[in-house]
């Protein structure tokens, strides 16, 4: 018991009733019967991210002005945020709880601040000491294999990358228009890879100029070839003059080659190649019109692409489906059916279905076919299963042939640049794990972010640092009393008339006070960000502030247990338990 105080005279005694003595003696912790405590838990955007990013995590260093900080942690995880940041579909952002009470964060366009301003301060990830004497060959070098050269360099192994093309990119540099995704952001992104270490061997391409026994050297392989091959309509007339690919055409505009186009310009398909050959042909100041044969609501193209292509003068024409393209006098004539809509297929979309006897016509001076892309085959390894157009592998990307993994674009039909850099970090584990004798499966499933598609290489790599619990914060769990509305903030864009006058960037990068303040809207959903709402509202005085993993720690010995804290918590970053007895 504390030691008892004395006054000598009333002089001595405060004004007002006031304890002078302490209750240290007094331990209710005795009392308790259930234990709030600290755990990160999984943010919804996180799960949501094919590339497996740190959301939550990197806006709260932007939000708490650390954004070298939030830099480091998005390197972590991911070698292409400045990419990501303007090409990505953020799917994550769908899942964003702020969604259910005003709008979501923007969380693409603060991963592409950080980039950039890590960018314009000349900062490069470092490389790490050590090297593991085992060597592991990357076929390609698009999004899967830049991906799994980039975790592999870190993960200290020797890596060389090899490529068909006499540029490096893939996809990335072929396949999206510089007004989505300048050069320059690409370039400079993979410089830093190849600045780690990585090796990249251009114009060798698999099956011709390399075969599997040229890579004896190498302990294990990871081939990443994408879907480069065009998928055709097998229709009349598709092979005759002025009827390009959508692929091919992209591939010309973006190697800077002249394109030979008339003025009328008939794009069929409607998935993102076909909006990003419409819009290009804008740009170079033809009139796009766009034949898709279900309705708005099917089109696999991400919505945003679609609605800056209407407003840049698109046209699009739904239910329309050629059957045959004709040519009179240079002119091509397409014959079409119009199409209604039937039962759900396996995609998940209403079924076009031919409306009889509805044939018309439509006059173009150039076709161009974007139905869809295909994998080339012929020149892989024998016992490489094949599936519906994919090469088959197990979770961690692992064929049939021992030693041999495959990813991106070869093995999945979502092909995004978010799922390919995802598929190669899972199989820059695998790899790693296969070297060590190590079980690529127990791996992954220790390390995977909630039930979503990807993993955490920072939790594979410092397994005790931060451990996340897998409960994916809802918003129910959020206590709302401590927000405020406000509006998601939007990236710059430039006027149309200026955007299809040539190639250059629709959007631009947040400022970064706009960024710190689209950062501090982020619920932080199951993280704490030290608001100290429960050190406030503690009645037992039984919140200690500490170094270390988690700030707040709950001191035991006088927690009673009433969760106070665990009610007013804003983020879900505290839990109650039953006590044990």
């Amino acid at each position: 018991m504390a030691k008892q105080i004395h006054f000598n005279k009333a002089s001595e005694m405060p004004d007002v009733s006031t304890s002078l003595g302490d209750m240290d003696w007094n331990k209710t912790g005795a009392w308790r019967t259930q234990r709030p405590f600290y755990e990160d838990k999984t943010p919804p955007c996180s799960v949501a991210c094919p590339v497996g990013n740190d959301i939550a995590g990197f806006i709260q260093k932007i939000a708490q002005g650390d954004v070298e900080g939030a830099w480091n942690l998005v390197k972590e995880e991911n070698p292409f945020p400045g990419v990501c940041g303007r090409v990505c579909f953020h799917p994550c952002e769908s899942k964003c709880n702020r969604g259910r009470y005003d709008e979501p964060i923007s969380i693409h366009g603060l991963e592409r601040f950080v980039s950039d301003f890590a960018s314009s301060l000349g900062r490069k990830i470092k490389k790490g000491s050590g090297a593991r004497k085992e060597k592991v060959a990357v076929i390609g070098s698009g999004p899967a294999g830049l991906s799994c050269a980039y975790h592999l360099t870190r993960l200290h192994y020797e890596v060389t990358v090899f490529e068909s093309s006499s540029f490096t990119g893939g996809m990335l540099r072929i396949g999206i228009p510089s007004y989505r995704l300048p050069k320059e952001v690409l370039d400079r992104e993979i410089s830093e890879i190849e600045t780690l270490g990585v090796e990249i061997r251009t114009g060798i391409p698999l099956g011709e100029d390399l075969g599997l026994d040229d890579l004896r050297d190498y302990q294990a392989v990871f081939i990443a070839t994408g879907a480069h091959r065009s998928r055709g309509l097998h229709i009349p007339g598709e092979k005759g003059r002025a009827v390009l690919s959508g692929l091919d055409l992209l591939r010309q505009i973006n190697l800077g080659k002249h394109v030979r186009l008339g003025d009328k310009i008939a794009i069929i398909g409607g998935g993102n190649t076909a909006i990003d050959v419409a819009r290009s042909v804008i740009r170079l100041g033809k009139r796009a019109t766009l034949l898709y044969r279900r309705s708005r609501e099917e089109m696999p193209a991400f919505e945003d692409e679609v609605m800056e292509a209407l407003e840049e003068g698109v046209k699009i024409r739904y239910l329309v489906n050629p059957i045959r393209i004709g040519q009179i006098d240079g002119l091509k004539r397409l014959e079409c059916l119009r199409m209604e809509l039937g039962e759900k297929d396996e995609s998940g979309r209403r079924r076009p279905v031919p409306i009889a006897g509805s044939n018309f016509f439509i006059e173009a001076d150039s076709v161009v076919i974007a139905a869809g892309e295909e994998i080339e085959v012929s020149f892989l390894p024998r016992g490489m299963e094949r599936r519906d157009g994919l090469v088959l592998t197990e979770r961690d990307g692992s064929t049939g042939v021992k030693g041999i993994f495959a990813g991106g674009d070869l093995t999945s039909s979502q092909r995004t640049v978010a799922h390919a850099i995802g598929s190669g970090k899972k199989a820059a584990l695998a790899i790693d794990c296969y070297l060590r004798g190590k079980d690529s499966e127990e791996a992954i499933r220790q390390i995977l972010i909630g039930e979503g598609p990807a993993i955490s290489i920072f939790r594979y790599l410092h397994p005790d640092e931060r451990p996340r619990s897998p409960h994916v914060v809802t918003f129910e769990e959020l206590n709302m009393d401590y927000f405020e509305p406000s509006k998601r903030r939007r990236e710059p864009r430039n006027p149309i008339k200026k955007r299809i006058r040539g190639f250059g960037e629709v959007t631009s990068t947040f400022p970064e006070g706009i960024a710190l303040e689209e950062a501090e809207r982020c619920f932080s959903c199951g993280r704490c960000n030290e608001c100290e709402n429960c050190y406030v509202f503690c009645p037992d005085a039984s919140i200690l502030k500490r170094e270390g993993i988690f700030s707040r720690q709950v001191d035991y010995d006088f927690c009673k247990g009433c969760g106070i804290c665990f009610f007013e918590c804003p983020r879900g970053a505290i839990s109650l338990q039953e006590e044990a007895r």
